[in-house]
């Protein structure tokens, strides 16, 4: 009979470890899942924020490309604004080197009382010249 109490409480006393074992177990596990739907959860918002990264990143490249359209249309604008100075600005030396307008310089220098000098100096001719339309025009 002793042996078969000895025999009842070593089955008990191994039945109660397993048991401890199992709610150890249980406590483990129950831990994981908990760390598991953390990290899952953590997961999503690093997606969500992965995609809201993506979507200002091609926002950005929009943004840039349409500039660049924009910038391109304005270089072109611009070469042509630059013929069309270009071709003025030959207009307007052609005709400020023509005689007409030298004449009509000097004259209007003359009776604003400037001197043979400085209007040979404004104009690019020599004293000579300008005394010269001077007294052709008194």
């Amino acid at each position: 009979m002793q042996i078969t109490a000895l025999l009842l409480l070593a089955l008990t006393v191994t039945e109660l470890a397993l048991l401890f074992v199992v709610i150890i177990f249980y406590l483990r596990l129950r831990k994981s899942e908990t760390l598991i739907a953390r990290m899952q959860t953590k997961q999503e918002q690093f997606l969500n924020k992965l995609r809201a990264n993506a979507q200002l990143e091609q926002e950005l490249v929009d943004s840039f490309e349409r500039r660049q359209d924009e910038l391109s249309r304005l270089d072109g604008q611009l070469t042509e604004r630059v013929v069309v100075l270009n071709k003025l600005l030959k207009q307007a030396d052609e005709y400020a080197r023509s005689p007409q307008f030298l004449r009509q310089v000097i004259i209007s220098g003359n009776r604003q009382g400037k001197s043979p000098k400085e209007l040979a100096k404004t104009t690019g001719l020599s004293v000579d010249e300008v005394e010269l339309i001077i007294d052709q025009n008194t």
